[in-house]
């Protein structure tokens, strides 16, 4: 029962997570529509730096708090865990008011060092939402050790779809009154103010479900007989436990507000300032929206073999962590690389599809690519912190970001925004690379051992295949008897399927997934290999 809770539970998060993203990629098309390029970068600006403050804000307690929760529940010490919901709610409220009144003040100052001072409207905008964030993340977190998923699946889904439908509104609202690209992209960020509330709504509605649920079991928080746990000793158990574990999980952030601060200062010098504005807005509105694909799908399947991992280190079963580890990272890579091929070939397609230019697909292409780094590190930050080494993931994600400011530094007088994307992608990889490295002294473990030849022979292959259709689709879209839309999404959608399926025959055929192996895998993926398998018995039998 335990077990499909637990899946229950990792499905109902990961199907959120795959809706929001999605509903978040369907805000920034019509608003790349609208905006300019000052409106774009500016909107792109107040999302990166608002969700940076919103992280460190929240100071990864979510998660720490759901899991001191459920232990306290599970130990029946339910006046503990109030206790500790409590103090944490009230962290919330007061880190909420400072993060407000930071980016409030601040937002001048940073629209100077970033060369964009149209952002500052924008950023003040999404300030008034930072005072619910903090307090809705630890209401999550709460429900979520309670394992009560769907509050939290549904909050971020309701919060998601009032923030792109408040913030469509208002844009279009805004620019049919003649207002500036400033005031525009302004209303647009107030979305999420709009988003935070409707997010509140719900989680009240479920905590009291919740408090609904615990008289009817007969729930008690009982003050007999048990310790009287200070505020203060809270605090100091929270931030112990969950400062490691958020400055793990915040290179995407840094990276992104990295971007935001370094890229117009460092282009306009070679382009000017509006070309290197232009720029950042495809960057910040379209690349980095399709970048945010690949790793859904990656992270869901590895996320729900995290707690067997912890389980089987806690244990000292070495064995079984030697194979989840190497599951684990071989789905992320195995799941995770077909879409990131299919989006980056398919580039200048999905481009055209869906924003108003073609220009930037070349911006869309690397940034994608580069995800599969992303991809790697994010799940082996996660199994770090699953094997309690929380603050490994730390150091290599402080290290990461020193190398990506470098790099950018670096390569940006060279290869412009390119040399930008290139300083992303190698601090993904040092990351990776130390992850591994720290794994591997744990447990010695492969990914996919000796099939790596294998494994970028079916990458090439594929990539190859959807690159030669993407160059016909593009002949097409030039005809002038054919729609460009029309060309662009029969090309993007036939190249993406075809890289797809490419990509698994030829993991398939190159033997880099083995018959002997399927047992190995969640049922989902056995289903879905299992009718492709015959092409390896075919070639064994050849």
């Amino acid at each position: 029962m335990a077990k499909e809770s637990f899946i229950k539970g990792t499905l109902i998060i990961a199907a959120a997570t795959l809706v929001t993203r999605f509903l978040g990629l369907f805000q920034r098309v019509p608003l790349e529509h609208m905006l300019g390029a000052v409106g774009n970068a500016a909107f792109a600006t107040s999302q990166n730096v608002y969700l940076l403050i919103l992280a460190v804000a929240t100071a990864g307690i979510p998660s720490t708090l759901s899991k001191m929760v459920s232990e306290r529940y599970a130990l029946n010490q339910v006046y503990e865990a109030e206790r500790i919901y409590r103090a944490a709610l009230l962290f919330g409220l007061i880190s909420g008011g400072a993060a407000t009144l930071l980016l409030v003040l601040l937002a001048p100052a940073y629209g100077v060092m970033s060369k964009q001072p149209e952002a500052v409207l924008a950023i003040r905008s999404l300030a008034p939402a930072l005072l619910l964030f903090p307090m809705l993340a630890m209401m999550r977190g709460y429900t979520q050790g309670r394992n009560m998923m769907e509050a939290s699946g549904v909050s971020q889904i309701v919060e998601q779809i009032l923030r792109v439908v408040t913030a469509i509104g208002l844009a279009y609202f805004l620019m049919a009154g003649g207002q500036t690209q400033e005031i525009i992209a302004a209303g647009a960020s107030f979305g999420g103010v709009l988003g935070s509330v409707g997010a509140f709504v719900v989680m009240i509605y479920y905590l009291r479900k919740l408090r609904r649920m615990d008289r009817e079991a007969g729930v008690r928080a009982r003050r007999e007989g048990r310790e009287h746990l200070k505020t203060s000793k809270i605090f100091a158990t929270i931030f112990t436990m969950s400062i490691p574990i958020v400055l793990a999980s915040l290179a995407v952030p840094v990276v992104n507000f990295i971007d935001s601060t370094i890229t117009v200062p460092l282009l306009s010098p070679d382009v000017g300032e509006e070309t290197a504005k232009y720029l950042y807005g495809i960057l910040g509105q379209r690349a980095q929206s399709i970048a945010g694909i690949p790793p859904i799908l990656a992270i869901a399947l590895s996320t729900s073999l995290i707690p067997i991992i912890s389980s089987a280190y806690a244990k000292r079963d070495m064995d079984h962590l030697k194979r989840q580890i190497s599951l684990a990272m071989r789905i992320s890579v195995l799941s995770g690389m077909p879409i990131v091929l299919a989006l980056s070939v398919s580039a200048y397609s999905v481009n055209g599809l869906i924003f108003s230019t073609l220009d930037g697909a070349g911006i869309i292409a690397m940034l994608t690519l580069g995800t599969i780094f992303q991809i790697t590190m994010m799940t082996s930050s996660s199994i770090l912190i699953g094997l309690g080494k929380a603050d490994i993931a730390m150091i290599s994600v402080i290290l990461g970001m020193i190398i990506k400011l470098a790099a950018s530094f670096l390569f940006a007088p060279f290869f412009g925004i390119y040399g930008i994307i290139l300083g992303t992608m190698i601090s993904f990889l040092i990351i990776t690379y130390l992850n591994l490295r720290v794994m591997k002294k744990i447990v010695p473990f492969a990914v996919i051992g000796k099939r790596w030849p294998g494994f970028l022979l079916a990458s090439a292959v594929a990539g190859g295949v959807g690159y030669g259709i993407e160059w016909f689709g593009e002949w097409i879209a030039k005809l002038p008897a054919v729609p460009d839309k029309l060309a662009f999404f029969f090309t993007a959608g036939i190249a993406s399927v075809v890289v797809m399926i490419t990509f698994l025959m030829g993991l398939i055929f190159f033997r880099v997934i083995r018959s002997s192996e399927m047992s190995s895998y969640p049922r989902m993926v056995q289903k879905a290999l299992r009718p492709f398998m015959k092409l390896q018995r075919s070639s064994a039998k050849g």
